[in-house]
C-alpha cells in the first residue's frame, strides 16, 4: 500500500458568476479606452499650455483629474454610480466635447474635428453594443 500516492480530497470549483467570469475585450473596447485617454491627455495639455502661471499648473492637473473622476463615477465599465446607458453616453459625449473644444481653442481645428468624429463613431458603436 505504500506505493499509492497520497491524495487529499479538494473542494469542487465554484461556478463562474458575472464577477468571476473572465472579461473578454474587443477592439471596440480598446478604441473606447484610447478615446477616453486621448481626451484626458488633451485636457492636461490644454491646462498646461492655455493659461499663464500659476493657473497652468493648477488647471493642468485639475482638469484631467476631474475628467477621470467623472469618467470613473459614471462612464467606466465598473462605474461607481450605475446610470442609464443614455446618461453614460451623455457623460462620454461631454468629455469628448470638452477635449474637442480644447483643441479648437488651441488653434488645432482639424485635430479637434478628427477626434470628434472618431470619438462619436466609437461611442455610438459601443453604446449600441451595450444596449443589445
Amino acid at each position: 500500500m505504500s506505493e499509492l500516492p497520497h491524495v487529499r480530497p479538494e473542494r469542487p470549483a465554484e461556478p463562474l458568476t458575472a464577477e468571476t467570469a473572465p472579461v473578454r475585450l474587443s477592439a471596440l473596447d480598446l478604441l473606447s479606452f484610447l478615446c477616453a485617454m486621448f481626451a484626458v491627455v488633451t485636457l492636461a495639455i490644454w491646462g498646461f499650455t492655455a493659461w499663464d502661471a500659476p493657473w497652468n499648473v493648477i488647471l493642468g492637473i485639475a482638469t484631467p483629474l476631474a475628467t477621470l473622476i467623472v469618467w470613473g463615477l459614471f462612464a467606466s465599465p465598473r462605474a461607481v454610480v450605475r446610470v442609464h446607458p443614455f446618461v453614460r453616453g451623455l457623460v462620454e459625449l461631454l468629455i469628448y466635447l470638452s477635449a474637442t473644444i480644447a483643441w479648437w481653442s488651441a488653434g488645432q481645428t482639424w485635430i479637434g474635428l478628427g477626434f470628434a468624429v472618431v470619438a462619436v463613431v466609437v461611442g455610438v458603436l459601443a453604446g449600441r453594443r451595450r444596449l443589445s
